[in-house]
């Protein structure tokens, strides 16, 4: 654990030269605001939107210049951004997430622009999926009185009512150090790794300790 409250995990694979890197977040659906449901799905989308150093596009084509893939997703207990690449680029993706760690900017025409790719996303895997339908009905059921009880993905009226201060809390709420945890994977050093990580993260300061649903 850094001094800053970042947790990390190294798992050892010689078998070959790649590596896996995933930070995740512990802010899933169920932290989501009862009448806000859909918004950690929707901040995972707006994570891709840019920062001041790689603006809106650069993550993920740096990434894959390089020969790597990268993706997200949510879930109901947090969000993960990770990335696949060549052991020798594991500093590069290091650096990314580490910059929007802190330095994402959220822009309102990107956010009004996403709001459909939202709703697009919601009708292929719940309205228009019959297994994704019935797997929401049931925990809606299931889960009466437990954040568990709304869809990762969100509500259209939720969507719709979403502002982009939403998002901005959101971001201030849960994406700090402290409540986040970097894991590695793959042909690495640990040696040699830990302070590539300390030089990259340990800047970043510690967040508010937000309050964990159950």
């Amino acid at each position: 654990t850094l001094r800053n409250g970042l947790r990390l995990f190294f798992f050892f694979n010689k078998d070959e030269p790649r590596v896996y890197t995933e930070i995740a977040v512990r802010a899933g659906s169920k932290h989501d605001p009862a009448d806000t449901t859909g918004l950690a799905h929707y901040f995972e989308h707006m994570m891709f939107k840019g920062t001041a150093r790689y603006p809106k596009g650069s993550f993920s084509r740096i990434i894959r210049k390089n020969g790597g893939i990268d993706n997200a997703f949510t879930g109901q207990d947090f969000t993960a951004y990770f990335e696949n690449v060549a052991a020798d680029r594991v500093g590069l993706a290091l650096e990314l997430e580490a910059d929007r760690m802190q330095g994402l900017l959220l822009d309102h025409g990107e956010f009004q622009t996403e709001r459909d790719v939202v709703k697009e996303e919601r009708r292929l895997r719940s309205e228009d999926d019959p297994q994704g339908a019935l797997v929401e009905a049931l925990f809606a059921q299931v889960f009466m009185s437990h954040p568990y009880h709304w869809p990762v993905i969100v509500w259209f009226a939720d969507l719709d009512a979403m502002a982009i201060e939403d998002l901005q809390r959101h971001y201030d709420t849960f994406y700090s150090p402290n409540n986040a945890t970097l894991i590695v994977v793959g042909d690495i050093k640990a040696d040699s790794l830990l302070p590539i990580i300390k030089r990259l993260f340990e800047p970043i300061p510690r967040g508010p300790s937000p309050k964990q649903a159950l």
